[in-house]
């Protein structure tokens, strides 16, 4: 095993600045464990996609990939139709492996494991897997997503993949000509039991409030809808049935009253919770618990700490959206570590010489004549 680089002395905030080749891994003599130039936690289309731009830039990147959520939400996704380049549409499972794919054929390392421990703060960051392995790095990529809110109820977990969901698009085929119910105010709510309508018999949107939390737009569309039924003032407390869902039981929430409804499919879209539970008091996070990024950039509160996809972003949540940050992350991973390594160059220096050889040597300067005596005339007023 290779040998770790010394500590790099880290400079001030995080700035994006000119880019070129990132430093090659560098190992020291004194340590036996590897520091990489990055490691990317978390893998999805943001993921893959900043690996991608990492192996190409030869900075050989470490993938912690998840043990059972590798490739993100889209493993659960049975057709994708809206990812550019697929006229005919593509399989969620068949996008991501193709890539995982792509991304290995460039020199990216994939893990399958989970990550258990980051630690974030100076020069060379950590990150402890499930089994053990450490790694370290001189940056970080975050890309861990972000997870559908559950209801925690009874039935809930015990009936998951048996008739309880939380993608429409992936599952609502399956309840064509059946009763359906969609649990939400919000607009994914309204838009998913809009999508339900085009296969269930009826669809039942259960709500806690007398009206919804969609946009006007969206819950006009939906009150209009004659195969959309909405259920007010109440809450699932239970899902119900044996081998698949058979029904739902419903309390009132004025009087507290509880009712049964019969339904073959309880689709919840009450939100989303971000993935960031590993760097809860580690950096900047919103009151939503998404990742604060600088401006346009994926630059967060701690140097050296890029995030992208579904950790920062809680208004789109596209693959493309959250491909397209995955690419910004290894850009500007890469152009970090390319300034960090310019700046540990400078302070190595004779200071003198340094400051000499940034002085121009052309003698109608000055400072860098052979005149002894230089003048300098400061402007009236000052």
């Amino acid at each position: 095993m290779t040998q770790p680089i010394q500590a790099l002395n880290i400079l001030g905030a995080q700035t994006p600045t000119s880019t070129s080749s990132a430093p090659a891994a560098e190992t020291s003599p004194a340590e036996g464990d590897t520091v990489h130039q990055v490691v990317i936690v978390g893998s999805g289309p943001a993921g893959y996609t900043a690996a991608i731009y990492a192996a190409r830039a030869e900075m050989n990147p470490i993938v912690i990939a998840g043990a059972l959520d590798a490739g993100g939400a889209l493993m659960t996704t049975t057709d994708v139709e809206n990812y550019p380049g697929f006229a005919e549409g593509i399989q969620g499972p068949e996008l991501m492996t193709a890539m995982q794919e792509q991304a290995e054929r460039f020199g990216a390392e994939i893990i399958f494991e989970d990550a258990v421990d980051l630690q974030i703060e100076g020069p060379v960051k950590t990150v402890t897997l499930d089994d053990g392995t450490v790694y370290r790095a001189k940056t970080l990529i975050i890309s861990t997503g972000s997870a559908y809110r559950k209801l925690g109820i009874d039935g809930e977990s015990r009936l998951s993949g048996k008739g309880v969901s939380w993608c429409a698009t992936c599952d609502g085929f399956f309840f064509k000509d059946q009763d359906i119910v969609v649990v939400g105010g919000g607009d994914s709510a309204v838009e998913e039991a809009t999508f339900l309508t085009r296969f269930g018999k009826n669809v039942t949107l259960v709500h806690r409030r007398d009206e919804l939390r969609a946009s006007k737009i969206m819950a006009r569309r939906a009150e209009a809808d004659p195969k959309l039924q909405f259920q007010w003032n109440s809450e699932v407390v239970s899902i119900n049935g044996i081998d698949k869902v058979e029904s739902v039981t419903l309390r009132d929430t004025l009087t507290g009253e509880e009712r049964d409804l019969p339904t073959s499919a309880v689709f919840e879209a009450i939100g989303h919770i971000p993935r960031t539970e590993l760097l809860e008091g580690k950096l900047e996070l919103d009151e939503q618990g998404y990742i604060v990024v600088q401006g346009r950039s994926t630059y967060t509160s701690v140097a050296g700490v890029f995030a992208a996809g579904d950790v920062v972003d809680h208004t789109y949540r596209q693959a493309v959206t959250a491909a397209g940050t995955g690419c910004q992350a290894a850009l500007d991973a890469e152009r970090w570590l390319t300034d960090q390594a310019a700046l540990t160059t400078a302070d190595v220096q004779d200071p003198m010489t340094t400051a000499a050889e940034a002085v121009p040597t052309d003698e109608s300067n000055p400072i860098s004549g052979t005149d002894e005596s230089v003048s300098v005339t400061l402007p009236s007023g000052r």
